[in-house]
């Protein structure tokens, strides 16, 4: 792998937003739902653009109460309503300020229940493609949804890894309840993504390897310290030849497994 691209969830009142954008190459805005409202949406779009980092749209459950990190009971239908809702919001935002909206990453609790439910997943990739003439999908590497949107020809499918959470030995994520399922120490987030992209493997809690391909990783904008793990990554990045760059679309699939 020569190139990767690096994200974060912004627009999401972690007051980081400033100084994490000129570090990444793509940004995942918050849509209203879980986090975020017109205001913060358009300022979050204008600093993308300011620093050259690839506009995405984050939709998530509407529990602000729970930041969007609690599985709500919604079916196939009303989780492809949200989606197409939300998504188009950040468009109408985006457009009027001369942007675009190049891809689509799921959020906390709504990411991980669609990550593991086929009959969610059809539906995610449908309402990403009504809402996108070239749809960009940021997944959970190994997924479901992952699976699904392969099967679409006309989809960029872009799986992701994180650096600032831990593993399983099934390739999940591990639980927020638990101590151990994230990872402050910019030396071990960098340790943790020089895995994933030289060898595709990442260390799970448990001590086994997990075979892990991605083409893009996420440091999330509400992990204290986040600042420090993006700048240890790209140091190590460099170090290894890594270039850094946002996903193209046009049916491009990075980091297929």
């Amino acid at each position: 792998m020569k190139t990767i691209d690096l994200n974060c969830d912004l627009g999401e009142g972690g007051g980081q937003d400033a100084e994490l954008m000129p570090l990444i190459t793509s940004a995942n805005i918050a849509c209203g739902a879980h986090a975020g409202d017109a205001a913060t949406m358009r300022a979050t779009v204008a600093l993308a653009m300011r620093h050259g980092a690839a506009i995405g749209a984050h939709p998530g459950f509407a529990d602000r109460a729970n930041f969007g990190r609690v599985e709500l009971p919604l079916d196939a239908e009303a989780i492809a309503a949200l989606v197409v809702e939300q998504v188009a919001r950040l468009q109408e935002i985006a457009q009027a300020a001369g942007a675009a909206v190049r891809h689509v990453k799921l959020h906390g609790a709504l990411y991980n229940r669609v990550s593991r439910d086929r009959v969610l997943s059809e539906a995610v990739v449908r309402a990403v493609r009504a809402t996108e003439r070239n749809p960009i999908l940021y997944v959970l590497a190994g997924s479901e949804l992952e699976r699904v949107a392969r099967q679409s020809p006309d989809f960029t499918v872009v799986p992701e890894a994180f650096a600032d959470r831990t593993y399983q030995r099934d390739g999940t994520l591990t639980p927020r309840q638990r101590p151990d399922a994230l990872i402050h120490s910019p030396e071990a987030a960098a340790a943790q993504v020089r895995g994933i992209v030289r060898a595709g493997l990442v260390r799970a809690t448990d001590g086994t390897d997990v075979c892990l391909r991605a083409g893009t990783i996420c440091v999330h904008g509400d992990t204290p310290g986040a600042a420090a793990v993006l700048r240890g990554l790209r140091a190590a990045l460099a170090a290894d030849g890594i270039e850094l760059a946002a996903p193209r679309g046009a049916g491009h699939n990075r980091g297929a497994s």
